[in-house]
């Protein structure tokens, strides 16, 4: 099966040069979590999500009209193509620990997105152990906890500082 018979298309998209209650409301309204970051030329330049916004926002303490996608985005994004294998896409999942990866044409526009949404449904339809197998492998690594950065947490009387 290739990616282009699984991807979720058309694909809902933001400017860099917007700023984050753009993709905010693109998520809203879509139901979504992710939104591809495209330059002037509808290039990919990179992705926006949820926990992106939330994070900009809550550390540069500013509206989300005031804070630009760019600074918030990720800019390194793998990517897959239409042609693409499923498997190829879920071991591009399973190595880079992504839940969702932009699919893009060949002048890397984005044209759809794969999911690990995509890939449960999948697995829900999938009547061949070995398929459902390497499925449930995907997850398990998706989801594995990545190494935090070192942290390191102070108790005062009123309050927790982590430095």
């Amino acid at each position: 099966m290739h990616v282009k018979e699984l991807m979720s298309h058309p694909v809902v998209t933001c400017q860099i040069g917007d700023h984050l209650d753009v993709p905010a409301r693109l998520m809203w309204e879509y139901d979504c979590g992710v939104i591809p970051a495209v330059g002037a030329d509808g290039r990919l330049e990179g992705m926006i999500t949820d926990r992106d916004i939330t994070m900009a926002a809550l550390t540069k303490g500013q509206r989300l009209d005031q804070l630009p996608v760019e600074g918030a985005m990720a800019k390194h994004v793998l990517v897959v193509h239409p042609e693409e294998s499923v498997e190829g896409a879920e071991r591009l999942m399973r190595e880079g620990q992504v839940r969702r990866l932009p699919v893009v044409d060949n002048a890397g526009r984005p044209v759809g997105l794969v999911s690990i949404n995509d890939l449960a449904r999948l697995s829900a339809k999938a009547r061949r152990s070995g398929v459902e197998h390497e499925l449930v492998e995907t997850f398990a690594a998706i989801c594995q906890p990545r190494m935090p950065a070192k942290v390191r947490t102070v108790a005062t009387p009123s309050k927790l500082v982590t430095a």
